[in-house]
């Protein structure tokens, strides 16, 4: 084991801390807020309908991204990454998996306000539990990915957490980053898109209901730049891009 740890080339100390700070901001927020909605849910009968089981699940994988970047935030304020290689991957596994969840749950809540609002039924129990065994398990599938070789789980340059490791470009990690992209980026914004516009035209021909239907017209935007604040990936793609070379070092096993 590494007796300690140098920053790597760029990157000063302060820069370090800084992102520490914020992002244990970040997580003790959204822990805090993601807790209280989902102590809402056991707490009041009213809100144990399948629709907000959908919500519950959101919830939980949101919560589960701010677990993940409170222990990047740790281990910027420590400086170093002090879990080694197998905490590495279990970190980059983890975090993919919940962000993945984030963002399909997103598209099944829309599909589910979409169900109600234009067939004016409940969302059956039956089907709200398989919406969310299906986002989950799509999620553990593509994040687990990495774990078996297709794409791989790395360091970033800071060395203070991990995530898929941007800096390959060979065709293994372009196959593996095009397939995921599709059917977990693409896929669920069209479904997120259509479900709204469609809410959209079912307000629109009522005539007498503008409040949603103004709502239903801004949610996909909405939704649009939610995507892209969730998509850690494409972030920390650009960072990986733009950062200084990763120097050689000492990791703690």
């Amino acid at each position: 084991m590494a007796a300690f740890w140098t920053l790597p080339t760029g990157f000063g100390e302060l820069e370090v801390l800084a992102v520490g700070t914020v992002l244990l901001v970040e997580a003790l927020s959204g822990l805090s807020l993601n807790g209280l909605t989902i102590l809402s849910f056991f707490k009041t009968p009213e809100l144990r309908t399948p629709s907000h089981l959908l919500v519950l699940s959101l919830a939980l994988a949101d919560s589960g991204i701010s677990l993940n970047a409170l222990v990047t935030a740790i281990s910027s304020l420590l400086r170093r990454w002090p879990y080694g290689s197998e905490g590495c991957q279990a970190h980059g596994f983890q975090g993919f998996a919940t962000a993945l969840s984030s963002i399909c749950g997103t598209a099944a809540i829309a599909w589910g306000r979409y169900h109600h609002c234009c067939t004016r039924s409940q969302l059956a129990w039956n089907t709200a539990i398989s919406l969310v065994l299906f986002v989950w398990l799509s999620s553990v599938f593509w994040a687990a990915l990495p774990l078996l070789g297709w794409g791989h789980y790395d360091y970033e340059p800071l060395g203070t957490c991990c995530t898929l490791d941007y800096s390959r470009g060979d065709r293994n990690f372009i196959s593996f980053l095009f397939a995921m992209a599709f059917f977990n980026f693409l896929v669920p914004l069209f479904i997120t898109l259509i479900s709204y516009r469609l809410m959209e035209q079912k307000f629109a021909r009522s005539g007498h209901l503008q409040v949603p239907a103004l709502i239903a017209k801004m949610v996909p935007t909405i939704n649009a730049i939610n995507y892209a604040l969730r998509s850690e990936m494409v972030c920390r793609g650009i960072w990986q891009c733009l950062s200084p070379q990763r120097s050689q070092r000492d990791r703690a096993q």
